[in-house]
């Protein structure tokens, strides 16, 4: 585990050292496995025969397995039986089974390892496990697998790292009814008599996989449609249960053939599998899972319908579609060493489809987007103590869940992004080519990433990366200006949101990227590398680092600068990331304690007349983070932030409207939504009117009397404006409506209820028979915007812990998400306490890092009360909005 006090490495650190892994006396070079599911004791039956390269004389073989019950084990040495009885002894804390036999296999030769097994087909969305829907009244189970990271070793006994790759053959019999599907394509179906039932059913065998490994391997046995298309040189098929419409998958299934297309020719490489096959899941635990050949997604990033989801969902399923398409080739072709290169795969992958999403849908201007979205959820979880490197150091198996976060996925995009900046796009991917042709079924380590660069470039970008990598955090630059000459000194130092940087914690000096923006251009070839430089600036009258926010960093302003770089906004001197990116910098070095709160509510309240939806996006989010630290205030400090928010964008609201054509634009669908939304919800009484208008004509039966792109704000409004006949309502439809987008709508709004029964009753939902284990969360969310539901999420957790812990087991990810949404709501320190407290005693292995990330946070909010909350309350006196309703 990677504590805050381990937290900053050096460059030098050994990253592997303290792994538990696998003995290295054999490698597994192919595996033969044969599985039967069986859907009515939800158990299966299995074999696998493992051959084996013999490394180092020896006399035992371990290996992993979890939750296997092992029924027989056969080890040959050649033709030779070495044993049909050897000794086996399982240590569960490792998750590893080591056989032992008295014969020594000598090194060099071949052996083979054939065992049979029962598993689980489990209902904790990992290894082998069931998946279920209703169809026609009756409830039907899909019988699916998760490998990643570690639980391969949950469906049948092997090598589950991901260094150790093998070529697979994989058997499935299955009722002939049902559709087998595995990451190859079929080669054969023969009739077999089940050892299961006795009847005769269908024994598949799929293609031999290339090289790949452990935790990429698929299969799925169940009741399935698909859609298929040839516009791609293999065929690409998307499938979905009966219960769902297939055409919905018609979205995905284009985008996913031309994708193939454009990164076989953007990679210069060929996909090399004979098929690529999408599959939506009904219980699944992530958005969706990259295995080579046979992709799984959650049902609603997968399936679209264009009269029930609005433009977010459809971007959304864009960019997961395009993330996992790009894992085939970077993280399936060519894979991460060990897991703390996870980001080699996660950030790749995300910039990826950032990239590629800008040029299929180059009108969505998703690089505006990325900079309020991948930049700021990597900066703000970096802001805190108890972040960690990119490239964390990995020793367990119960570690790896908890770093699938957005240091892996948003800051590991971040660093390639700046890095594709200053090597220049067309080199960058020139490097990526190169990267992918030299270790093409291999496996690699981020220097060699780096190294493909540097071929490519010419450039030292082991030496500038590596600082970023292997340390955590981020600093705040600061700007002081000499006023008698052209020059601006800039200095850098760690940013942490709790303001109480150590010396200790301060030592890293990274690399910084200044892009200096002036009416001149952008000049790209400025980086600060030691504690402080000096730099020239063409004209003092303009001038603006980290062009575009391209750089991972806070750039500190005097507040006459901030003040000259507003009116530069306005004079059109500034581009949308810049507008959007300076807000951000601005509200995070507010609420850590580099300027007054006062200051943030001043330069939004000056961005009035503001015109670009990403700006806007960045300004309400500011709004509401100040507005959740201060959710335990005084009511009328809560209803003066709220009268603040209203004056904001109420008029703009309406001025835009809630009506939508069917061509309307994709920016402004989602701008619209944005100001509606956050207009209604700060009690603006036009826009309440209008929701509920339109929620009586939707449960009077016109389901079309609600847009998609508003469904969720209009839900929400209703439920903070009413009562129990709403929430019934919404309720009724999250159990009743077919699409899974508009269940999950109805869901996410019933913690909006603030009545004390109704929240009771929302917090009745997550652990019972009617929200799926992939789901928990969705209730939860509503209840942290009133501090009364977040007292209730608390109480909820500290009451209910044996059975949280049961429907999302330590091992996986998803109670980290559960225990960060009951304790990050709070801002005080006796809060904090309270919670420490209760958990004092209690194993917290599995979510410890998540829960140390609640905590910093709560401290962050409790210091930034401390400083500030005279300043707003003089603040919001001083505008009017104190005792008023807002200006509107």
């Amino acid at each position: 585990m990677c504590r805050s006090k381990d937290d900053v490495a050096s460059a030098s650190l050994d990253i592997s050292k303290g792994r538990e892994v696998l003995p290295t006396n054999v490698k597994p070079l192919h595996y033969h496995l044969t599985l039967e599911p069986d859907f009515e004791k939800f158990t299966y039956e299995g074999k696998v025969v493992i051959d084996l390269d013999v490394k180092h004389d020896t006399s035992s073989i371990s290996l992993n397995s979890l939750e296997i019950d092992i029924h027989s084990t056969v080890i040959h040495n050649g033709s030779k039986k070495v044993t049909s009885s050897p000794k086996l002894a399982y240590n569960e804390d490792t998750q590893v089974t080591t056989i032992t036999f008295d014969e020594t296999i000598p090194a060099g030769s071949k052996a083979q390892l054939n065992q049979t097994f029962t598993g689980q087909l489990n209902d904790k969305m990992a290894g082998f496990y069931r998946s279920s829907f209703k169809h026609n009244g009756q409830t039907k189970y899909l019988a699916t697998t998760q490998m990643e990271p570690t639980d391969a070793r949950r469906a049948f006994p092997c090598f589950d790292e991901p260094a150790l790759k093998a070529e697979y053959t994989i058997t499935l019999i299955a009722d002939k009814h049902l559709t087998c599907l595995s990451n190859m394509d079929q080669v054969s179906e023969t009739e077999i008599q089940s050892k299961i039932t006795g009847s005769m059913k269908k024994a598949v065998t799929f293609r031999k996989t290339p090289l790949m490994s452990t935790y990429l391997l698929a299969f799925i046995v169940g009741e399935l449609n698909q859609v298929e298309t040839n516009d791609f040189r293999v065929p690409v098929r998307v499938f979905a249960t009966p219960d769902k419409d297939i055409e919905h998958g018609r979205f995905s299934l284009e985008l996913a053939a031309k994708t193939l297309d454009f990164y076989e020719k953007t990679f210069d490489s060929k996909f090399p599998l004979p098929k690529m096959d999408m599959v939506a899941v009904p219980d699944f635990s992530a958005g969706a899972m990259e295995n080579w050949g046979l992709v799984t997604y959650r049902v609603v990033d997968v399936l679209f319908d264009a009269k029930t989801s609005g433009a977010s969902t459809k971007e959304r399923i864009a960019e997961v579609v395009q993330h996992e398409l790009a894992h085939q080739w970077f993280g399936n072709l060519v894979t991460m060493d060990f897991w703390e290169g996870l980001w080699l795969n996660e950030g790749f992958a995300t910039w990826m489809s950032w990239y590629s999403c800008n040029k299929f849908y180059p009108e969505w201007k998703v690089w505006q987007g990325y900079v309020t979205d991948t930049l700021q959820g990597a900066l703000s979880l970096d802001s805190l103590r108890s972040s960690h490197p990119i490239e964390v150091p990995v020793k367990r198996a119960d570690e790896i869940n908890q770093i699938f976060d957005a240091i892996s996925y948003s800051k590991g995009s971040c660093v390639l992004r700046m890095i594709s900046k200053y090597l220049g796009e067309e080199t960058f991917m020139e490097g990526i080519r190169r990267y992918l042709k030299k270790h093409a079924y291999g496996n690699t380590k981020t220097e060699d990433l780096w190294a493909a660069l540097s071929d490519a470039s010419g450039k030292p970008v082991e030496k500038i990366m590596d600082i970023w990598t292997k340390n955590v955090g981020y600093p705040v630059v600061t700007v002081n200006e000499d006023t008698s000459s052209n020059t601006i000194k800039v200095k850098q130092n760690r940013f942490l949101r709790t303001a109480d940087v150590k010396p200790e914690e301060d030592k890293t000096l990274f690399p910084v990227f200044l892009g200096l923006r002036t009416k001149e251009g952008v000049n790209e070839d400025l980086t600060l590398s030691d504690r402080e430089q000096e730099f020239e600036v063409p004209d003092k009258e303009f001038f603006k680092l980290n062009a575009d926010h391209s750089g991972i960093y806070r750039t500190l302003y005097s507040p006459s600068r901030l003040e000259k770089l507003g009116q530069a906004a306005k004079q059109g001197l500034l581009s949308v990331e810049d507008r959007a990116g300076m807000i951000a910098d601005a509200g995070a070095l507010a609420s850590s304690g580099y300027g007054k709160t006062s200051g943030i509510l001043s330069l939004v309240k000056s961005f009035n007349d503001e015109s670009e939806f990403v700006v806007w996006s960045e300004i309400l989010s500011r709004i509401s983070s100040i507005r959740s630290a201060w959710i335990f205030e005084s009511e009328s400090t809560r209803d003066a932030l709220k009268s603040f928010q209203r004056s904001l964008v109420s008029s703009k609201a309406h001025s835009k409207g809630w009506n939508f054509t069917p061509d309307e634009d994709h920016i402004q669908a989602q701008f619209k939504a944005l100001l509606f939304g956050s207009a209604g919800l700060a009690g603006d009484e036009q826009i309440i009117k209008a929701a509920q208008d339109m929620f009586a004509k939707f449960k009077g039966g016109d389901r079309s009397a609600i847009h998609p792109n508003i469904r969720g704000s209009v839900y929400a409004i209703i439920l903070r404006n009413g009562g129990k006949e709403e929430w019934e309502t919404l309720f009724n439809e999250y159990l009743t409506a077919n699409d899974a987008d508009e269940r999950n709508s109805a869901l996410r709004s019933l913690g909006r209820a603030s009545s004390d029964d109704l929240i009771k009753r929302t917090l009745s939902l997550p652990l019972s028979d009617h929200v799926k284990g992939q789901d928990v969360y969705l209730p939860l969310g509503g209840l942290r915007n009133e501090a009364k539901g977040i007292e209730a999420l608390w109480d909820w957790m500290s009451s209910n812990w044996d059975a949280i812990e049961k429907k999302c087991p330590p091992g996986l990810s998803m109670l980290s998400g559960v225990v960060q949404l009951c304790t990050s709501g709070y801002t005080s320190e006796e809060q904090l306490a309270k919670v420490q407290k209760w958990f004092e005693g209690r194993s917290t292995k599995g979510f410890d890092r998540a829960l140390e990330q609640s905590a910093d946070g709560v401290r962050a909010k409790s210091k930034w009360l401390s400083r500030d909350r005279g300043d707003v309350e003089e603040w919001l006196g001083k505008e009017g909005f104190l005792g008023k309703e807002g200006k509107l």
